[in-house]
């Protein structure tokens, strides 16, 4: 029988077909080895061990094996932590090394894994298998484990897990406390005693001088302006060093120096990087407030400030840094002098009417009134109006009552 190719090179294909098998072949061995020194295979292999020489060996045998994977439809999230970190769920293994650790039972008890998953509280990367992937520590992956180590390296001044509160607050971020939240709720109070919002807006109110803080948490590491900060390029490291000398990063920001310490600078970082728009189902938030809380005082205290004879004050943003206590208006940041006795103050400091200085400012007032509080000539007027109407109330009360007063202007 006549033998027949279509082959143009009938002597080569054997040669051919043979180089490709061994190439197939060696693949194929490289992959299984690969497969084999994941990390994970031998951390469940170091966990069974453990749960025989502490229950048996009958229990050992019913560890589970291979890739475990939650999958969280409502939060699109695929987490394979429990690949390495089998010991979640079991007792006895509360002082153990990691990954072979108890989790603490209250948190998830609140919050199951077979609801929420892992990486929604701890972030990290949840389908990565291996441990560097899996803990963020890869490139352009913005969502590290917000681990003790991670703490550790930023110096956390208190608790170093503090940085997995960040996530806490995304879902509750309009508690006014979060139990076990403590570097969070320190860091709402002082948004509140320092009147963050008298300059910026945050969750839909507030002042305009400042950025819009709302959101602030999805901005990126891009847009930061990292030139003048020293140590880590991070956002978290830029905002600590802002809180702590806003000039020392914004040189033309009319922000004030509240003197924050490492603690509070810290806590305020980790609260506005909290501060992102993400979609969290309705139920979710079961329970949780849907808006920023307040008191009946302090709503009852922003009507009077805002319809009061002190409203003009508040409408241009003046309170910002001066109170107009003859008024009744309290400066939330409290950083300059009292307005009440302004067109007094300024004639003793400055040698100048309230009128001229208005018109040609000095100092920090020529920053903020060209840049912030800008006022035709026109409002000038009615601002000198205002102010010797301040004083003329300033006087009054001083003649009714003997007490001192106390105040100036800048």
């Amino acid at each position: 029988m006549e033998h027949r190719t279509d082959s143009p090179y009938p002597a080569t294909d054997r040669p051919i077909l043979a180089g490709v098998g061994v190439v197939l072949v060696v693949s194929t061995v490289l992959f299984w080895w690969a497969d084999r020194t994941h990390d994970w295979r031998y951390y469940q292999y170091r966990f069974r061990q453990m749960v025989a020489e502490r229950f048996g060996a009958d229990k050992a045998a019913a560890v589970p094996s291979g890739i475990q994977q939650v999958w969280v439809s409502e939060l699109r999230r695929a987490d394979r932590c429990q690949t390495c970190h089998q010991a979640v769920s079991w007792k006895g293994f509360e002082t153990a090394e990691e990954p072979w650790r108890t989790h603490p039972p209250e948190p998830i008890r609140i919050h199951p894994v077979a609801r929420y998953g892992c990486t929604v509280c701890h972030g990290g990367q949840g389908w990565a298998i291996d441990t560097g992937p899996a803990h963020g520590e890869v490139a352009h992956w913005e969502e590290p484990l917000l681990s003790r180590w991670l703490g550790e390296s930023y110096s956390l001044a208190t608790d170093k897990r503090a940085l997995i509160q960040m996530n806490c607050n995304i879902c509750h971020r309009y508690d006014r406390e979060t139990k076990g939240a403590e570097a969070i709720n320190l860091a709402k109070r002082l948004v509140r005693e320092k009147g963050c919002r008298a300059c910026h807006v945050i969750n839909g109110s507030g002042g305009t001088i400042g950025p819009d803080l709302t959101e602030v948490g999805d901005k990126a590491p891009e847009q930061y302006d990292f030139s003048r900060l020293s140590g880590q390029k991070t956002a978290f490291a830029w905002h600590v060093a802002h809180f702590k000398d806003p000039r020392a990063l914004v040189q033309d920001t009319v922000m004030p120096n509240f003197h924050f310490t490492t603690e509070q600078a810290q806590a305020l970082a980790m609260l506005v990087l909290s501060w992102r728009r993400v979609a969290v189902p309705a139920a979710y938030l079961s329970g949780a407030p849907r808006t920023e809380p307040r008191t009946a005082e302090e709503v009852k205290r922003e009507e009077e400030m805002k319809t009061g004879p002190g409203a003009w004050f508040v409408s241009t943003g003046c309170f910002v840094c001066h109170s107009i206590s003859v008024f009744g208006v309290t400066s939330p940041a409290q950083i300059g002098p009292d307005l009440s006795i302004a067109v007094e103050d300024v004639q003793k400091r400055f040698g100048r009417t309230i009128d001229d200085f208005l018109r040609e400012p000095t100092g920090t007032m020529a920053v903020v009134l060209s840049r912030q509080i800008v006022l035709t000539p026109e409002q000038k007027q009615v601002a000198v109006q205002k102010l010797r109407e301040a004083f003329a109330e300033y006087q009054r009360q001083q003649q009714a009552s003997p007490t001192p007063g106390n105040g100036g202007a800048r």
